[in-house]
């Protein structure tokens, strides 16, 4: 059958509402599932997006929506990713051929989009919080309905989950916890509760479900069969709740499993019983990430948990191999390891996508993967600098927020030589707001000690690594974009800086001295193209990277001292940003020149591609020269115009 046949499945257009799925026979599921994981594979690979944790629970959502009536039952996908299906029965499959685009779906829940998404949740481990809410709400109304929480990869990592659990427990409101066990995150889970495996090993039903991944975890080149039973903790503890069950049955809440996630009837026999208990009750669903599509299944790295548009053949990406901001600190952080053997890493559920997997592979006893548990992350960094070491922390800059009373005080206040790699900072575009890395500069700034530098290419992503882990009296961040890494653009000059530490790079510069432009990381680019637009409307601009943007380097308020016009660009909001820094820095110091800055508009801005959004905010060349043409040119006529040229970098040829 064509990809277009199987789009067109004559099932699957008829499942509008999950009312439709009530009504169809055994086989019929058995047909709408395939058609299902046909149309995901069809439409992600052309668009993105996250393939592997869908393909996943194909039953598992058709079971759910014929078993409870949403949007009466609210049902709550922990870690959003893993919704699409949920989309498909819920009469969205016409918004998959943009997904992930701007008009189409988002690649999470969105209230905007439906009665049935009640979340929009994309960071793990905050379901259940809802859920006990949300119950409690319905038990005060008087309002007979039941709540769901859909939980797995990697949620049962964060602490939140587990203080979640206990209150669920004591209200013994009717919750019904849907543990999707497939014993991985990103990549397969590591650790675990250990107390209670060998009741599990001795568990003929669990072993009998575990034959769905034993053959995948077996390949994990970095755990390996020796780990196995070890990496089927769901997400770190329910196996504790298997024979005797004796720790939710303590708790107060029952269990029901393990049940084979993959096979429709039994997963909904389990969730009848669930439903109707009538109090708090988790149902174990062991499922295989990827399932029904072989280059997900073997793909050891992450099961295609996100890729890019692939060939449906091979599972293989079809945009060209690029060198990625990603890679580059990967290989940086490795090179360092090798001289310095205090230097660790640590990462949060997501060694592949930040880069620590590199460093796992060569030195697998200095990197620690904590699971989705960012304040642990933090604090554990905070003992291990403690120790005399110096770890190096990789999230996402958008999962640091969820630590910043760890940064502060656990890490901050005790002076520590801890380093934070913020990957994906800045707009991000498909994934939406929830995952934009736009708060860091802010929200960080305002940690006493704390040295924040934006990289501006591949060589300043080395250097500035390497002077972060070269600080031993306090933390670092370091933090740049996704994707592809724009050619190295090399200084004019550098002002100042110590001992191989800090100091202001001059990218261009004018004989006139109309404007300092503080372009902020990977804007660096963008402020050197924006200068030359002013030089052919007859003003000279000052380009600066200034590197080490928290706290502000002195070198600026010098080079402000000496322009009519200081401008800031930066790849964060606006609020509290690093123009807001500058501005007071100037202000401490008596300088009172103008000062405008430029970024992103505090709000919740939509999912696209990260031009759309940056065109959006007016963060473009054609835009930002504009404005700053518009600003000076209102200002007091300056001295007579030279004809001399602007003196810029220029980046070699690859």
């Amino acid at each position: 059958m064509s990809t277009e046949e199987n789009e067109a499945a004559s099932l699957l257009s008829t499942v509008q509402a999950p009312g439709d799925l009530r009504s169809l026979t055994a086989e019929q599921l058995d047909v709408l599932a395939a058609e299902i994981r046909d149309f995901l594979i069809a439409k992600v690979s052309r668009t993105g997006g996250h393939l592997g944790p869908n393909l996943g629970v194909v039953e598992l959502t058709l079971a759910l929506h014929r078993v409870f009536d949403s949007p009466k039952d609210r049902i709550l996908f922990d870690t959003g990713h893993q919704a699409y299906v949920h989309k498909i029965v819920t009469g969205r499959q016409d918004g998959f051929d943009l997904l992930r685009s701007r008009g189409g779906l988002t690649g999470y829940p969105s209230q905007a989009e439906s009665e049935h998404d009640i979340i929009e949740n994309s960071h793990a481990s905050t379901a259940l919080s809802y859920a006990d809410g949300l119950s409690k709400a319905f038990a005060l109304r008087g309002e007979p309905r039941h709540t769901v929480a859909v939980v797995g990869d990697g949620a049962l990592t964060g602490g939140m989950c587990w203080e979640a659990l206990n209150n669920i427990a004591a209200a013994k409101n009717p919750v019904v916890i849907v543990v999707n066990d497939n014993g991985r995150s990103y990549s397969p889970t590591i650790g675990g509760l250990a107390d209670h495996l060998s009741h599990l090993r001795l568990n003929p039903g669990y072993e009998k479900v575990l034959d769905l991944v034993k053959d995948s975890l077996g390949r994990t080149p970095l755990v390996g069969p020796p780990l196995y039973e070890v990496l089927h903790a769901v997400k770190k503890g329910i196996k504790d709740a298997v024979a005797p069950q004796a720790m939710f049955e303590d708790l107060g809440i029952k269990y029901v499993g393990p049940v084979d996630g993959h096979d429709r009837e039994a997963v909904e026999s389990a969730l009848r019983k669930a439903k109707n208990f009538g109090g708090p009750v988790i149902v174990h669903a062991v499922t295989r990430k990827g399932f029904g599509y072989r280059p997900a299944m073997e793909d050891e790295a992450d099961c295609l948990h996100g890729p890019g548009a692939f060939d449906i053949k091979t599972g293989k990406l079809l945009a060209p191999a690029s060198l990625k901001w990603t890679g580059v600190f990967a290989d940086e952080l490795v090179a360092i390891a090798d001289e310095r053997a205090d230097v660790v890493g640590i990462t949060a559920a997501m060694a592949e996508p930040t880069g620590i997997a590199k460093l796992m592979r060569k030195y697998p006893e200095r990197a620690y993967d904590v699971g989705i548990a960012e304040q642990h992350a933090a604090t554990s960094a905070a003992g291990l600098a403690i120790g005399g070491l110096h770890p190096v922390v990789a999230v996402y800059a958008t999962f640091l927020n969820r630590a910043f009373d760890q940064v502060l005080l656990d890490v901050a206040m005790h002076r520590l030589p801890v380093t934070f790699v913020l990957d994906r900072a800045g707009v991000t575009g498909p994934d939406g707001p929830s995952h934009y890395g736009i708060w860091d500069m802010s929200v960080f700034g305002v940690v006493p000690g704390l040295r924040l530098a934006a990289p501006r290419d591949a060589q300043t992503v080395r250097e500035e690594l390497r002077e972060a882990v070269g600080i031993d009296d306090g933390p670092t961040i370091l933090r740049f974009p996704t994707g592809t890494v724009p050619a190295d653009l090399p200084a004019v000059r550098r002002v100042g800086g110590v001992d191989g530490f800090g100091g202001v790079d001059v990218l261009a510069e004018h004989e006139r001295k109309d404007v300092l432009l503080v372009s902020v990381g990977a804007f660096a680019h963008m402020g050197v193209d924006v200068a030359a637009r002013l030089a052919e409307q007859g003003y000279g601009v000052t380009v600066v990277d200034p590197r080490w943007v928290r706290p502000v380097p002195v070198e600026l308020v010098a080079l402000a001292r000496e322009h009519r016009l200081v401008v800031t660009l930066e790849d964060g909001v606006r609020t509290g940003g690093v123009g807001d820094a500058i501005a007071k820095s100037l202000r401490d110091a008596d300088v009172w020149v103008p000062l405008k800055d430029l970024g992103v508009e505090q709000g919740w801005h939509p999912h696209g591609s990260r031009n759309e959004i940056l065109a959006d905010l007016g963060l473009t060349a054609q835009d930002v020269a504009r404005q700053v043409t518009e600003w000076v040119s209102r200002m007091e006529e300056p001295a007579p115009l030279t004809s001399a040229p602007p003196a810029r970098a220029r980046a070699p040829r690859r």
